[in-house]
């Protein structure tokens, strides 16, 4: 059973076509998601209008649970690529399901950690190298069965800024060293402590 199963107890979860925002950067944050099918985009905007994809997020998984908990105006917008389903969760929901679960809120606060994690990589990444920002990008990922992580050359190459040409060769030099493997819209790690000291250190690909 998901973890955050509780949160969708007894709600009716919306329902969004692509391409539907689900909320804006810069707007008030007065309830979070919880996403029980489907992919959304969280992307940041600049005042020029160029976008830069976060990461994607698929069912199981929060959005917009960071500036819900700060109380601060959203710092960037989500967007649906495929049909989903979502349940909102306010805080009146949310402190009910604290008491009924009260060890839902040490899992909400790993997740909080996660999602700064994340947004502390993009900020960072910057810095480093495409074969670094690819690995960095890997690791924030939420792996399923076996490894195996949902994202494809182009979700990468919008995600680090680098083109797909660049994620493809990386990818591939990676998979030859034997530090992955690359599938149909997927990549399994293999080796996931050769990424983190390829980020670490700057050395590899």
């Amino acid at each position: 059973m998901d973890r955050w199963t509780p949160l969708a107890e007894g709600q009716s979860p919306r329902h969004y076509d692509p391409g539907q925002i689900i909320y804006l950067q810069g707007t008030e944050a007065v309830q979070f998601y919880y996403i029980l099918s489907g992919t959304v985009k969280c992307f940041l905007s600049s005042a020029g209008g160029d976008e830069r994809t976060l990461t994607l997020h698929h069912g199981g998984d929060l959005i917009g649970e960071a500036a819900f908990f700060d109380r601060q105006p959203r710092v960037s917008s989500a967007v649906a690529v495929t049909p989903c389903a979502l349940v909102a969760v306010d805080r009146p929901r949310l402190e009910a399901v604290f008491v009924r679960h009260p060890d839902l809120a040490v899992s909400m606060l790993e997740y909080l950690a996660h999602t700064v994690r994340l947004l502390s990589a993009h900020v960072d990444g910057t810095f480093l190298r495409a074969n670094q920002r690819v690995a960095r990008y890997l690791l924030t990922l939420s792996p399923g069965p076996g490894g195996v992580l949902r994202c494809t050359h182009e979700e990468i190459g919008s995600s680090i800024g680098a083109s797909r040409v660049t994620v493809s060769r990386v990818l591939g030099e990676l998979e030859r060293r034997g530090v992955l493997e690359t599938g149909y819209r997927t990549v399994r790690l293999l080796d996931r402590a050769a990424l983190e000291a390829l980020v670490a250190a700057g050395d590899g690909a």
